[in-house]
């Protein structure tokens, strides 16, 4: 099996969500028959009448198919609100929550264990799968009301923007697993543009984003070839068919087309795997949606700041990938592109600063996070953040004409408007010098 094909099945399983469930659906079948099984081996039989025990389980399996039915349709309705409130991204997210899967799971595990156990009725009353089904119908009404209240939470803008930044974090530190502390950079090593002319150019065969790719399968193929690969797209840009995949250099042996297509993944959308720059992507469209005019609404614009605040306090402390990866001897063997600090500082700020010129709210917050940030990256990063300083300094020149609101709007407060407000010394020194 490749690693494209690894790729898309684990891809497809997570992205999932009617896979348990109907495996649930086998799971319960197998259970009642082990059960009945046993029971009927040791002759165990319940008191409890067989023209009750039909009624009650009856009505439990029907109730449980209506929470079945209830729980997808209100998924999908809320979705639907959530992703037209904040942004049509967050529906994967949604749909990949294990606590929702794990409650539509246990739901149909418990409603085809009830109907086993229902046609199992006859003259007598087996003892364990009835009251197995019957109590498992209880646990069942409790996990329903825990995943109304886990929803409520979830598909609020707080809840969304926090799940983001959760899986950001995670990438971050898979994708850069390397403290700027930890050790020298990488060494300096030759563009593509330095490598001469490709001996070989291998195009796409399929239009969407460029999802990820397997980096030690591309240096494997490179060392037993003797040549440097090039992945021409970023992992999130959307490519056609026929556009440059890969470009080969200085080959003896040109890897086969088809090795290298088997070695990325591309899709419908982006996602969070390989693509840090996507978790800051989502998070700005719900600030920018929070920033519309139809919307009006910049306290979520500012929730949305304090979740980039520490993603890129996380990425400023550590060693972004340069985009070149060697083999173990030293020799260059993949090229590939890759965001670099003012990517992600550029990505984080623009758009949030030119919708949000007008408001205070946003103006305040944007300068805590930039002086804070300022402070606490380590000084090689500390530029890209000062120019952004001084294009807030500016922007925020032009949009209030009145001394009093450009005043409010000059100063740093980490909840927008309602903070202690006014800067430290340290920090209204930096802003001064940025703004020089």
């Amino acid at each position: 099996m490749t690693w494209l094909q690894r790729y898309r099945i684990r891809h497809y399983v997570g992205d999932s969500i009617w896979i348990l469930p109907v495996l649930s659906t086998l799971a319960a079948i197998a259970s009642v028959r082990l059960l009945h099984w046993i029971q009927k081996d040791l002759g165990w039989e319940s008191p409890v009448a067989p023209d009750t025990a039909r009624a009650v389980l009856g009505t439990m399996a029907a109730s449980l198919f209506t929470a079945i039915v209830f729980v997808c349709t209100a998924l999908l309705v809320a979705v639907q609100l959530v992703s037209a409130a904040l942004t049509p991204r967050i529906i994967a997210i949604v749909f990949r929550d294990p606590i929702t899967k794990f409650v539509l799971t246990l739901l149909v595990f418990v409603f085809t264990f009830s109907l086993s156990a229902l046609i199992r009725i006859t003259s007598t009353v087996p003892l364990l799968t009835t009251h197995v089904a019957a109590y498992s119908c209880v646990v069942c009404l409790a996990v329903f009301f825990f995943l109304i209240d886990h929803l409520g939470r979830a598909l609020r803008p707080s809840g969304a923007l926090r799940a983001v930044a959760w899986l950001g974090r995670r990438v971050i530190a898979s994708v850069y697993p390397m403290r700027l502390s930890d050790s020298p950079g990488p060494a300096s090593g030759p563009e593509s543009s330095d490598l001469g002319e490709p001996t070989c150019i291998v195009t796409n065969r399929r239009d969407g984003v460029v999802l990820a790719f397997d980096v030690r399968g591309l240096v494997s193929l490179a060392q037993r070839t003797d040549c440097v690969i090039e992945l021409v797209p970023q992992v999130g840009d959307f490519i056609a068919v026929g556009d440059p995949l890969f470009r080969v250099y200085h080959g003896g042996i040109s890897p086969s087309a088809d090795a290298l297509d088997q070695s990325v993944a591309v899709g419908q959308e982006r996602t969070l795997e390989q693509d840090p720059a996507f978790a800051l992507r989502i998070i700005v469209d719900i600030a920018s949606k929070g920033l519309s005019p139809a919307i009006n609404d910049p306290t979520t614009a500012v929730l949305a700041l304090d979740q980039i605040h520490h993603l890129l306090r996380d990425l400023g402390s550590r060693r972004l990938d340069d985009g070149r990866v060697r083999d173990k001897s030293g020799r260059l063997r993949l090229v590939y592109r890759t965001p670099d600090w003012e990517d992600f500082v550029h990505l984080a700020v623009t758009e949030i600063r030119q919708f949000g010129r007008t408001s205070i709210q946003i103006a305040r917050r944007l300068r805590a996070m930039l002086e804070n940030l300022i402070q606490t990256v380590p000084e090689e990063r500390a530029t890209p953040l000062r120019e952004e300083l001084k294009l807030l300094q500016r922007s925020t020149g032009r949009s209030f004409t009145e001394p009093e609101e450009l005043a409010l709007a000059d100063e740093s407060d980490l909840q927008g408007v309602g903070g202690k407000h006014g800067r430290s010394n340290a920090a209204r020194e930096g802003s001064e010098a940025a703004s020089q």
